[in-house]
């Protein structure tokens, strides 16, 4: 979900991109699987942050 070198660049930052294929014109059983490896995704990254459900 990156945009490439076109993104400004921090140093000292951690930066992940995540390829996504164009979902565009697909049906819904198709685009099922990408978004739940969004979710997949994200929830690693709330993990390894440390960050838990809200209460």
């Amino acid at each position: 979900m990156g945009c490439g070198d076109a993104c400004p660049f921090f140093f000292g930052r951690t930066y992940l991109d995540w390829k996504l294929e164009d979902p565009a014109g697909w049906g819904v059983e198709a685009v099922c699987p990408i978004r739940d490896g969004i979710e997949q995704g994200v929830r690693g990254l709330l993990t390894g942050l440390g960050v838990g459900p809200a209460a």
